[in-house]
């Protein structure tokens, strides 16, 4: 299994899911590309989630895919993020902007004719993708663009606007599992972005919530450090009213926010797995769909 390239975090969360579609029902996702695109078998999924072994560092690709419940969480948001983009489709709008991409399959497995995709990432994990796609078979539609944006000397706007993204036709952000290694300042300024859009628009992320305990912070601690250690520190926190009032700033009007358990809950067929108290993995975690 070859992981060089990509970052930590998309690694985790792509073999997250890959293991979801063999191991997990009742299956929130299906995403038949996602072990093809990695190139990983279902014995290597398999051994990826039995608990680890004693001594050493925590591996962060076996505590990703082996823990059940953001493993689950994984799938639940690319799912709401999926279905959102099929109620746009419906509704007319044909162009979806994927933020950080990472290993993210949609735009191979689009099925909605007319809708362009626009990937947007780093272009290490970009072209690591690439070629992996290439390697693997998959296919890259024709609606497919490929936005890599360095942060540090690019700017979102300048990259889409030269890949033929219009500002003037209505769109959908997906923004999954990158809130939090931004700034706030980072974040705040993206949302401007996504707001200065012709409506209508509509965006999709998830965020941590701010700890309000001190076994809160602890936990948050520990789960930051291990993101920290393989190179991709937290930076952002927000609190459910902090972020709703900075999208109505913002002029976002339809706002709807669910902490991490109520997501997946929703897909489990009325299991109680996630009633009462969350798993730790869930805690922190909300997931929000804003639109003008």
């Amino acid at each position: 299994m070859d992981i060089e390239g990509p970052s930590r975090t998309a690694l985790v969360t792509a073999y997250a899911r890959a293991y979801h579609q063999v191991f997990d029902r009742p299956r929130i996702l299906a995403d038949p590309l996602a072990a093809r695109l990695l190139g990983v078998s279902v014995d290597e999924l398999a051994e990826l989630g039995r608990p680890a072994g004693s001594g050493g560092g925590v591996d962060i690709l076996r505590l990703g895919v082996g823990d059940r419940p953001r493993r689950l969480f994984f799938a639940a948001r690319a799912r709401f993020a999926e279905d959102r983009v099929a109620e746009a489709a419906v509704a007319g709008v044909g162009q979806v902007v994927i933020l950080g991409a990472g290993l993210d399959t949609f735009a191979y497995r689009n099925r909605h004719p007319g809708v362009r995709v626009f990937e947007v990432d780093h272009p290490a994990t970009q072209a690591w993708k690439q070629q992996r796609l290439t390697a693997s078979g998959v296919e890259v539609p024709e609606g497919v663009t490929f936005v890599p944006v360095d942060f540090e000397t690019d700017t979102l706007a300048q990259r889409l606007a030269a890949a033929g993204f219009g500002r003037a036709y209505p769109a959908v952000f997906v923004w999954l599992g990158v809130v939090f290694y931004l700034t706030p300042d980072a974040v705040r300024a993206t949302l401007e972005y996504i707001a200065g859009h012709s409506e209508p628009v509509e965006v999709i992320f998830d965020y941590l919530q701010s700890a309000h305990t001190g076994e809160e912070r602890a936990q948050l601690q520990a789960r930051a450090h291990r993101a920290a250690a393989v190179g991709e520190p937290w930076f952002s926190y927000f609190t459910p009213d902090d972020v709703a009032a900075q999208l109505r700033a913002l002029g976002f009007t339809d706002i709807e926010d669910r902490s991490a358990a109520e997501l997946i809950a929703g897909y489990l067929d009325g299991s109680a797995e996630f009633a009462g108290e969350p798993p730790e993995a869930l805690r922190p975690v909300r997931v929000l769909r804003a639109s003008r």
